[in-house]
This record gives structure tokens, sequence and C-alpha cells, in this order.
């Protein structure tokens, strides 16, 4: 499922996931660094993020974005998806970076976050941000692209129980919106259902998302804390399941967990990237 990003993917040449890293933890290296750095990792490539106060700033999209990307490619890696956050076409910018996207080949990319609010009943939120992503879509139909929408944990997120989403995308082109599938939110919200939420969001993945954590009882009650791949309650028999499916997109690795300084950074990106190969082989 999903809109493919290269030459490579549409042969069937490419492998069969492409592994990428969230470059938010680097986002102030410049493109000749983010590309050494992937190097090094191992990775495929990025997902960039091209929003306020990220590796892009979404008023210099237009000029910045194709730069970056070029840099990138001339070292064999990458920007198969970009972070945003577009909740809507009146988002600002939103338009241009649409545009932008499309004229450099990056057919991904991932939506902003919505919320639920602290009052109100949440069926009508989801009516209200409805509208917005069938406009969301048409403009993707439009200009060949595929957005993706997060699920985050939080008891005001929208996206956190996975069957909202489907809620509000089920009768929109699955190729123009899906599921970016993060499997350490689905479990960190649903426990031990995050089967019946892969299965539900499967026909439309976008992208899936990679990262652990483990529940630590502190003196204020039981806190979420993220940690290295492995090291948590994140299922490997997800990844099972996932070679099962029909899925080709890109596998991308999120590090919410503390990486040290540069050097420690890169051994923890590089020891994720081993065990998910592990999982996957």
């Amino acid at each position: 499922m999903g809109v493919e990003n290269s030459a490579a993917e549409e042969t069937g040449t490419a492998p069969r996931f492409l592994i990428i890293g969230f470059s938010k933890p680097f986002q102030k290296l410049n493109a000749e660094e983010t590309a050494e750095l992937v190097t090094k990792v191992g990775w495929d490539g990025i997902e960039c993020p091209v929003r306020a106060q990220g590796q892009i700033e979404p008023e210099r999209v237009a000029d910045e974005l194709p730069r970056f990307a070029e840099v990138l490619r001339r070292h064999k890696s990458d920007i198969h998806q970009v972070a945003t956050d577009i909740t809507s076409m009146k988002t600002p910018h939103a338009e241009t970076l649409l545009r932008t996207l499309a004229r450099v080949g990056i057919r991904r990319f991932r939506l902003g976050h919505f919320t639920y609010g602290s009052e109100g009943w949440p069926a009508e939120r989801l009516k209200e941000i409805a509208p917005a992503l069938r406009d969301i879509a048409s403009a993707c139909k439009e200009l060949g692209l595929q957005a993706g929408f997060h699920n985050h944990s939080g008891r005001q997120m929208v996206g956190a129980p996975v069957w909202d989403i489907f809620t509000m995308i089920r009768d929109l082109e699955p190729e123009r919106i899906g599921f970016c599938f993060d499997i350490g939110h689905a479990t960190l919200e649903g426990g031990l259902d995050w089967p019946v939420n892969a299965r539900l969001a499967e026909p439309r993945l976008a992208a899936v998302v990679v990262k652990d954590f483990y529940w630590k009882k502190e003196s204020s009650g039981w806190k979420d804390t993220w940690c290295p791949l492995g090291e948590g309650m994140v299922d490997r028999s997800f990844f099972a399941w996932l070679k099962k499916t029909q899925y080709r997109g890109p596998i991308c690795q999120h590090h919410e967990y503390p990486l040290g300084d540069a050097p420690e950074r890169v051994a923890h990106f590089q020891q994720d990237l081993k065990l998910l190969k592990e999982w996957l082989a």
C-alpha cells in the first residue's frame, strides 16, 4: 500500500523495507552532516522535520528542501518522508510545502497534531477535523502525495485510540491519506490490543514508526518511559506480522530516550537499527 518514492521502488529493485531515521534528534545538522551521519548509522535515509523549529522551516521549504534532498541523494540516501505541522490546507505554507514535495519527488508526509481538548464530546471533535482531512486528501490526489496520520499517545491526542483515525479517513482513498502507524504509541495506549489496531491500519499504512517504552513507578505514579528498542514493552512479533502484510513503505526509527553526546548518540542509533534488522530477518 502507499505511494512509492523512487524509480527503484517502482521497478521492484528496492529492498522490502527501507529503514530510515527521524532526524529530529540531530536536526541542527546541515545537509552534508546529516548525510554523513545517515551513512555512518546505516539508514536508507531520513524522515525530515519540515515544520516550525524543525530542520527546515516551512517558510523556507521551497528553497531549502530541494538542496537538502539533492545532498542526501548524492550520498546514496534520501528524504523518504517529512514531518509537518499541516492540519488543514489553511495551515501557513501548506500549499507551498506540498507542491515542493511533489516537485522534489518526496511522496509521503506526516500530518501535524490534532487534540481533543479537555471538554466537549470527542465525537464532535472528529466531525470538526474530518473536512480538513478531506481537503488534504484532495490536494494529495492532485499532487500525487500521501498524507499519514500519526497515532500519538496522550490523554488529549486525537489518534491515541487509533479507531478515531479510521473513523475519519475510512471513506478517503488510502493512496492519499493513511496511517503512520507507531507501534510504540499503539502499545502504550492499547497494551495487549495492538494486533487489532495494527490490522485496522494495515490496508492504509503510509509509514511504520518504531520506538520502545516501559512503565516506571515513580512517587507521583506510573510514568511511560521511552527506552532503546528491545528494552521495553513493544512486542517483536509485530515485525513478524508486518512481514506477512502487503506493506512496502518505509520503517522509521524514532528515538525519544536520552541519547547522550554525539558518539553515544550514533551508537544508540546503530544498536537500535541492528536489533530492528534482526527482528525483520
